[in-house]
């Protein structure tokens, strides 16, 4: 029951209980009824949610330390998950004053007057979240407030009466769970602003000093690029914030698959009419590992979760595109659709020097090409462990080794080449692949119960693969794929190859 007046609620019993009181309560329930504190976030299960289940724990407040992407903000605003349903305040406080413990002169005035008559109000915990992106035209009037000389006016008051004056976004989050994103892109006379807040719990405004004890659970995250590029957290307030949490990338492929399935937005007749193969997905989700190693890519500025959500839902489109413009009811994304993805790689990764010199468009086609080189390998033997077997078995009279590209690399080296374009329907792709040599009998050999679908989409990605390990050559031509024999293009392009880069 919601109770009206004060004197209702104090009659049931009610205790009043600090923010950091609640979500310790809640969160020890939620320990020992072994639910997920917070769930959703993916890959943090052994490494970031318990660091901060502990600082919960302790009553903390918290800096989240981490790159782009890797769910800082969404862990903070889950954390009013933990509060309770419903807290009581006094009606009308600007401040959500707590009706037991009112700190505002509006709060106190209003019980001396009326007592246990004094109006009560309810305060849902979706509402008790606020949040303050750091810019460096924030003020510390936005933050903490300022004296409002048309109140003054209005109510006919002095500039030396405390109702004049009008309360920043800070006191406004009284009682509630408070975040400031990019703290470093905080000037740093505005850090100094909120010392006495974390610590001491006065404010001041314009000369007023107030013993305002806010009762808030502060939450800052920062990107570690911040320090050295914009700004830095001022030791003095750096040392006020309890817990530092460090955060991180998905650790694994399947766990970025399981964080870009949740979090890509893909409707219900793209689902409907696209298959997706899982290799296909492992191969996005190896494009932003291959990124996040690279060395054209900024290690400093990240590789957000965001490339590979992107990039999913561009791969569905382009997909989705191909179909409408064949008028096929059905069909399935194809490693040649991948080039529908580079938009989403290009917008999300910042490059250094050499990166910038190569252009973005080429890095995100080497990154793509290098995913290809490193998932080939778990379905195919690697052609680079055939060339150094083959290479040692000149040297003495040993059994030779036999090599499963053999018949699809003498096919290319014959003449012959393949022409697929990216927008070609299902059918004459496919018609394309079994012109090939070699290629429907290799992938029959290694994955003999795949299905049609399946097959045809193998052997499609055998073609990429052989030419990212430089067995054959590929090149991308006015929306078309070319592949074709290494030294055939090697010639083309200049004499620069020699005999230990090609195999048979």
């Amino acid at each position: 029951m919601l109770h009206k007046t004060l004197g209702a609620l104090l009659q049931s019993g009610y205790k009043s209980k600090t923010i950091k009181e609640e979500i310790r309560n809640n969160l020890i329930v939620r320990i020992q009824q072994k639910k997920d504190s917070f769930p959703g976030v993916l890959g943090y299960e052994d490494s970031v949610i318990p660091d901060t289940e502990r600082a919960l724990l302790s009553r903390h407040n918290i800096l989240f330390l981490g790159l782009r992407g890797q769910a800082k903000t969404r862990m903070a605003r889950q954390m009013v998950d933990l509060l309770d349903e419903y807290i009581p305040y006094v009606e009308g406080s600007e401040i959500n004053d707590d009706p037991l413990r009112p700190i505002s002169k509006f709060a106190r005035q209003l019980i001396a007057e009326k007592g246990n008559d004094t109006p009560i109000a309810w305060l849902h915990r979706s509402e008790r979240y606020g949040e303050k992106l750091a810019t460096p035209d924030v003020s510390v009037a936005d933050l903490i407030g300022d004296i409002d000389p048309i109140k003054a006016a209005n109510l006919k008051l002095s500039f030396a009466d405390e109702g004049v004056l009008h309360y920043g976004i800070i006191p406004r989050s009284n009682r509630c769970v408070f975040v400031i994103n990019e703290l470093p892109d905080l000037q740093a006379r505005i850090q100094v602003a909120l010392f006495n807040i974390l610590q001491e719990g006065d404010i001041q405004i314009r000369g007023f000093k107030l013993r305002m004890p806010l009762d808030m659970l502060f939450v800052f995250t920062a990107n570690p690029e911040d320090y050295t590029n914009r700004g830095s957290i001022v030791t003095p307030l750096k040392d006020r914030i309890e817990s530092q949490i460090l955060t991180h990338y998905p650790k694994t492929i399947e766990t970025g698959l399981a964080i870009t399935a949740q979090e890509a937005r893909v409707l219900p007749e793209q689902l409907e009419r696209i298959a997706f193969s899982d290799f296909m997905k492992r191969l996005i989700e190896q494009v932003a590992f291959e990124a996040r190693s690279n060395e054209y890519v900024d290690k400093k500025s990240g590789v957000s979760a965001r490339l590979t959500i992107a990039a999913l839902e561009n791969a569905y489109s382009t997909a989705e595109r191909r179909a409408l413009m064949h008028n096929e009811p059905t069909t399935q994304v194809w490693v040649a659709d991948m080039a529908g993805i580079i938009p989403a790689i290009t917008g999300k990764i910042e490059l250094v020097y050499e990166g910038e010199q190569e252009g973005p468009y080429q890095v995100a086609v080497n990154l793509l090409d290098k995913a290809i080189r490193s998932l080939f390998v778990q379905y195919f033997p690697n052609p680079e462990m055939l060339k150094k077997r083959r290479n040692t078995s000149k040297q003495g009279p040993q059994k030779e080794v036999e090599n499963p590209y053999k018949a699809i690399t003498q096919w290319f080296d014959a003449g012959n080449s393949v022409d697929i374009f990216i927008d070609s329907s299902d059918r004459e792709k496919v018609s394309k692949l079994y012109t090939v040599n070699g290629l429907f009998a290799l992938v029959k050999r290694f994955f003999p119960q795949g299905s049609e679908s399946e097959t045809n989409l193998l052997m499609e990605f055998v073609l990429h693969g052989l030419s990212a390990y430089s067995l054959i050559s590929k090149k991308t031509i006015e929306g078309r794929i070319e592949f074709k024999d290494l030294m055939a293009s090697m010639l083309n392009m200049g004499p620069s190859a020699t005999d230990d880069d090609i195999d048979e």
